[in-house]
Parts: C-alpha cells; structure tokens; sequence
C-alpha cells in the first residue's frame, strides 16, 4: 500500500490534476491547489457539522469535488471556536462556546479570538471575490458574504500572532503561552489569495513547517494575502477519489468545520 501511494505522488507531482478550475501539484511533502475562474467562486462553501466528522465522511455526504479541513474547534464539547458562514447564513458562532466564554484565561483575551482571521467568498453587484480579513472588518456597501470561515492566523501581508491570541509574551518578550503549534513545526492548511484566485497549501507531516517558514513560503509563491485554516493532526484534504490527505492513522481525526468545492 505505500509504494502504491508513493507511485500515487509522484504521479502528481510529474502530472499535476487539473478539473474545471481546479489544479494540483504536489512537491516536497506540499499539495498546492490553485482554485482559478470566476465559475469556482460559486462553488466554494464553508459548512459545519452537528457531530464530529472525519474529512473523508465530510467529503463523501456532501459529495464534493475537494474538501478540506477549515475552523477551530473545542475537542472537549465538540463547538466551534471558528465563525463559520454558509449560504449567507452563521452556521457556526463561538460567542455560544462556554469553553471559550467561561475559561478565566480565554475570556480575558475574547476580543482577540472572535476577531481572528477569515477567508471570505463576497458577492458585489453579481460579482464574487475572495478576502482574507479580521472577523470584525466590514464589506464594502452594497456587498455581501456568502460564505466564510474563520481560524487565523493572519500570515500575509503580516503574521499576526499576538494579536490573535497565538501568542502572549511577558514583559521581557519571552513566549508564555503559544495556541495551534504555531512557533513549532507541524502540518498546516493554509489558503492564500494570489490574482484574484485562491491557493491551498496542504503542507504535510512529511515536510512540517512553522509559520514563519510558512510565511516565507506564501511570499515566494507570491501570494498577496494568506492565513492559516486549523493544522497539525486536523489538516486533511481529499480531491475526488483520487487523493487524500491525513495525519492521523485510519480516516484521520474528527473535525467541526470543512471547505468543500461543490460539483
């Protein structure tokens, strides 16, 4: 079975997949999907579960082209942590997470947290784009968010740490508390913004990254804005039935929220 897989990636890497706006590579332990056209903007949707669901269960009930995991959420109550928009619609707030409102640590830093980072698919006068923003930023008039999900950090233009609540440093700038394994190397889901269309970095246990490097990275491919979906064990992908992604053995761990690219 891993020859089979490992045929499988060299494969890919050799020939990347391409299916009605969506291409992908993989190089170096990194699959790099690059969502293009105006058409695929109104296929994306953000979408979150009552239960816990594998990235693969996810992907087959929903009958996706690709799906990959997106937001945060709380393992002990199974909530979100992540704001996630569907359809116009809030189908996820964390302010209704009393793991997160009632923590006396949490709570202290609650404005922080509900205004991490969010990839959004907005609609303008019939005409969709991607933004990636601080949760509370408004659209533009006459503008509206069709879907969305929330996680963060921000990586491009700047890695927003601190201000997210990854990181709190004393007075002497010493690291005290850092949340997602950001400052450690680990497996990522990241999504980027480059020419009005969007690219996913499925960047695997094979070659772990810190954010900085992860930083460095979304630069050199040229990304103008980039943030970070949930990673380490949660970072999952599959694309049809061709392709699948996790770091956990069997199906991979149990997720609240998922980005899926409807057919």
């Amino acid at each position: 079975m891993k020859k089979l897989i490992l045929a499988l990636v060299f494969v890919l890497a050799v020939n990347p997949v391409f299916s009605k706006g969506i291409d992908i590579s993989y190089d170096e332990g990194i699959y790099h999907i690059v969502l293009s056209g105006e058409k695929i903007k109104k296929r994306i949707k953000f979408v979150s579960s009552e239960t816990l669901l594998s990235n693969r269960e996810a992907h087959l009930s929903s009958r996706s082209v690709l799906t990959v995991n997106a937001g945060f959420f709380d393992p002990d109550n199974g909530k979100t942590i992540s704001y996630i928009v569907t359809d116009r619609n809030t189908a996820a707030d964390p302010i209704f997470n009393e793991g997160i409102i009632y923590n006396p640590v949490l709570s202290k830093y609650l404005d922080k947290i509900l205004n991490r980072t969010e990839f959004r698919v907005v609609e303008c006068n019939n005409k969709y784009r991607y933004e990636i923003v601080p949760h509370k930023d408004n659209v533009d008039f006459e503008c509206n968010i069709i879907t969305s999900a929330q996680a963060g950090p921000m990586i491009l233009p700047e890695l927003r740490l601190e201000e997210e609540f990854f990181v709190v440093k004393d007075e002497n700038g010493n690291v005290i508390r850092e949340s997602a394994s950001v400052l450690h190397k680990t497996a990522r889901t990241i999504i980027g913004i480059k020419d009005g269309d969007a690219h996913i970095l499925i960047i695997t246990k094979e070659n772990p990254m810190d954010l900085y490097e992860v930083q460095a990275l979304c630069k050199k491919l040229g990304f103008e804005r980039a943030m970070a979906f949930d990673g380490g064990s949660s970072t999952s992908m599959n694309y049809k039935k061709n392709i699948e992604v996790v770091s956990d053995s069997g199906a991979g761990r149990l997720l609240k929220s998922f980005m899926i690219i409807q057919k």
